[in-house]
């Protein structure tokens, strides 16, 4: 199996609408690899705090991207071996996350990357540009959405669950100004690719996503190994 017949499903979506779950329900289902995108552009993030870099110093952040010392083992997310897989979870790597990605050389570094998690027998990629950019020749792409507000109650649930305190109405506008950068950034914007198929969300369980989700892949001929 070579690299270009490698099956991806692919993921697109903003934040909160449930593409990590379902990424995750469909890897099992099928046996497939995983990337999650979004967690090597807040690893990035982190990395721009952790290291006390500059949001506007791109030369620094895109030679950060490039030589970024992630790895994934067993569902955790390690920076310089150290474990971070909740601390790029947060409102503020989140914020941090939105901007690097907006600038266009540190996609350009990161794009191969992202590539390299193709391997058989297949890939589900959960990112924002996975079937417009990363992978455009995936035969399954899904484009996932909900509204600003159901997406910001998932939020306070999953955060005061972790017994941290939250704001919605705060949580609320930050999801949307974090909308409005990555539909309006120059670089791979937050657009459904023209193949997509789109499933809103917002008053679905998430039994009801991953069935359709499963339903759309057997079609396109998608098989468990």
């Amino acid at each position: 199996m070579t690299e270009t017949t490698i099956p991806v499903i692919a993921i697109d979506g903003p934040s909160g609408v449930g593409k990590g779950t379902l990424a995750q329900f469909l890897c099992e289902h099928y046996g497939f690899h995983l990337l999650d995108s979004g967690a090597i552009y807040r690893t990035l993030a982190y990395g721009v705090t952790h290291n006390d870099l500059d949001i506007e110093d791109e030369k620094a952040i895109v030679d950060l991207a490039r030589a970024l010392p992630v790895r994934f083992e067993n569902g955790e997310v390690l920076y310089e071996d150290e474990t971070i897989t909740r601390a790029i979870r947060t409102e503020t790597v989140a914020a941090v996350a939105s901007q690097v990605a907006a600038i266009q050389p540190v996609r350009a570094a990161l794009l191969q990357r992202q590539r390299d998690f193709a391997k058989a027998p297949g890939l589900v990629a959960d990112g924002r540009d996975m079937g417009t950019v990363v992978f455009p020749q995936a035969p399954v792409k899904l484009f996932l959405t909900a509204s600003a507000e159901e997406r910001a109650k998932r939020r306070v649930i999953q955060l005061k669950n972790q017994g941290v305190d939250a704001n919605i109405a705060q949580i609320t506008q930050d999801i949307e100004q974090r909308d409005a950068r990555d539909r309006t950034r120059q670089s791979s914007p937050l657009i459904p690719a023209d193949d997509a198929v789109e499933i809103d969300t917002t008053s679905l369980s998430i039994d009801e996503v991953c069935q359709q989700a499963i339903r759309l892949c057997d079609d396109s001929g998608i098989q468990s190994v």
